[in-house]
């Protein structure tokens, strides 16, 4: 997600700390092993102790992007002390993931950051922590900021079982699949989105998941232009709609569905595949209101056919 430059809290973290090493510099090295250290999603401010306390001992420092890993070092006054910086991420992660694994088989102490937020969510780290899993390294969780709790408090919805999805695919095809999948998951999702497509994916959830699932659009979570709007997955998608495209990060917070909604009366079920069969074929309608309904797509295909073939008569 974001890096920490431009937050609200960065002012007050380099007047606390800049000029000052780490209280942390100089003791013994943390113990071997590779060390997942959560980084800030925007604020600055809301690197914990341990985070720092990791950064300034750490043999060996790895980031997503090295130049946001040293600007937030910086703030807080860790010093690099020459100690390697490597840069690790999804273009060169084949080529470093060795080198990263030999200081670990070497004893090393190994920090890595994503470029923000907790690493191995949406991150190229987990490949990182599996194969170090596989060669006997310890690994340790410095846990801290994450855009999927932070968006899920602010959004006012049911927090007690969500499920996160990450980034939608782009294909308006391969992403109605995979709404379809999750249509009927009893819980809150949870997505990444660019702010430029979210009135596209909006819409396209209002048609697979339905059009009055309550919903948050949470963008720049934790900077100083923090925006959450509420709303029915239709009412946001048609808002969005109309304006012009925002920039920076957002999540995509969906209400879980309604339990109390069952399989639907055979009427509406009716209305529902002619309004899919509207947009494709009948495959696609029956596939897409089993998810909406819970119905067996075997039934709602035969049942599309029926109402195909009264189009036509």
């Amino acid at each position: 997600m974001v890096g920490p430059d431009g937050a609200p809290g960065a002012p007050m973290a380099q007047r606390g700390h800049s000029g000052a090493a780490w209280a942390g510099a100089g003791r013994a090295p943390i113990p071997p092993g590779l060390h997942l250290v959560a980084t800030p999603i925007g604020n600055a401010g809301d690197i914990t102790l341990r985070a720092l306390d990791t950064l300034a001992r750490a043999d060996v420092l790895a980031a997503e992007d090295t130049r946001t890993l040293r600007r937030l070092m910086e703030i807080h006054g860790v010093a690099l002390n020459g100690r390697p910086l490597i840069a690790y991420n999804d273009h060169n992660g084949p080529r470093r993931r060795p080198q990263l694994l030999e200081h670990l088989a070497a004893g090393r102490s190994v920090a890595y950051c994503s470029d923000a937020g907790t690493p191995l969510v949406s991150d190229p780290g987990w490949k990182l922590a599996s194969e170090a899993v596989a060669a006997g390294a310890d690994i340790t969780a410095a846990p801290g900021a994450s855009a999927v709790l932070a968006a899920l408090c602010v959004s006012g919805l049911p927090s007690d079982r969500f499920l996160f999805a990450g980034f939608l695919p782009q294909k308006a095809g391969a992403r109605r699949t995979v709404l379809a999948e999750l249509a009927q998951v009893p819980a809150t999702l949870v997505f990444y989105e660019a702010p430029r497509r979210a009135a596209e994916t909006l819409r396209a959830m209002a048609e697979i998941l339905g059009p009055d699932r309550p919903a948050a659009f949470c963008r720049e979570l934790t900077k100083r232009f923090e925006q959450v709007r509420r709303g029915s997955v239709a009412e946001l998608a048609e808002a969005l709609g109309a304006e012009p495209a925002a920039k920076g990060e957002a999540v995509l917070v969906i209400g879980p569905p309604d339990a109390d909604a069952g399989l639907g009366d055979a009427e509406t079920v009716d209305e529902q595949l002619r309004a899919a069969l509207a947009r494709g074929s009948v495959k696609d309608a029956a596939r897409d209101v089993a998810a909406l309904t819970g119905r067996k797509r075997a039934d709602l295909y035969a049942r599309a056919l029926e109402l195909r073939g009264e189009e036509r008569s």
